[in-house]
């Protein structure tokens, strides 16, 4: 099976500490090199990826604020893949004393333990927004738009399907869009669920784990390795 694109994560997959090591970099630069995609799925926010990873124009496509933000670093154009978010939303936080209180392009982001506050404003607004959690982090965007939805945009642009990609990560809202791709995988530090759930677990943890993967990609698009079934 030909699996022609990486679709990877950021914090604690590609990145440590939020910087990603130098020996990662040039393994994502062979896999570019050999003629594969490469797409960065992340939940930060657009400024935030550029200010930590300089070298971001190594990805055909940045998929930005959990799937909400579409970035090509080739041109520097920016995709927005659904509205802003409500003023109605925002002024109703602020009143609730949800702090930090940050506000991408689509994405509010705030942290635990903020969660319950969050929801009980999206249900007395009466809106459709969902809560996604990440280690922590708590990211409200409008309903259908996740990691998995904003891959799929990307990949189309790149005239793929998320089924060409094999997709890693480490955290609960990365299996929103590992599950649609050809192969999962979770590098060695992932959530226990995660790992439980995946195609393959990586020896390696995060960038090692990412290198290793790229390494079995180029040798023989991991032959041999069964996409579990059925998956939910």
């Amino acid at each position: 099976m030909r699996l022609p694109a990486l679709a990877a994560d950021y914090d604690g997959t590609l990145a440590v500490d939020g910087r990603v090591d130098d020996r990662t970099l040039r393994s994502l630069v062979r896999l570019r090199a050999a003629g594969r995609r490469l797409v960065l799925v992340t939940g930060r926010r657009l400024p935030h990826v550029l200010s930590a990873f300089p070298a971001v124009e190594v990805c055909d496509r940045v998929v930005a604020e959990n799937g909400a933000l579409l970035y090509r670093p080739d041109s520097g154009e920016e995709r927005w893949l659904a509205p802003a978010p409500p003023a109605a939303l925002v002024e109703e936080l602020e009143r609730r004393g949800v702090e930090p209180l940050g506000r991408g392009r689509v994405i509010l982001a705030t942290h635990e333990p903020h969660g319950p506050e969050v929801a009980a404003a999206i249900r007395d607004l009466g809106l459709a927004h969902q809560v996604i959690l990440n280690k922590g982090a708590v990211m409200v965007l409008p309903p259908g738009v996740d990691k998995a939805s904003g891959l799929a945009a990307a990949l189309d642009e790149l005239g793929l399907a998320p089924v060409d990609a094999v997709g890693v990560g480490d955290a609960e809202n990365d299996w929103a869009f590992l599950v649609t791709c050809g192969r999962s995988v979770a590098v060695a530090n992932a959530l226990p669920a995660l790992k439980e759930r995946a195609d393959l677990v990586t020896r390696g943890e995060a960038g090692e784990g990412v290198e290793e993967l790229v390494e079995r990609m180029l040798a023989d698009d991991l032959a041999g390795l069964e996409s579990r079934a059925p998956r939910s």
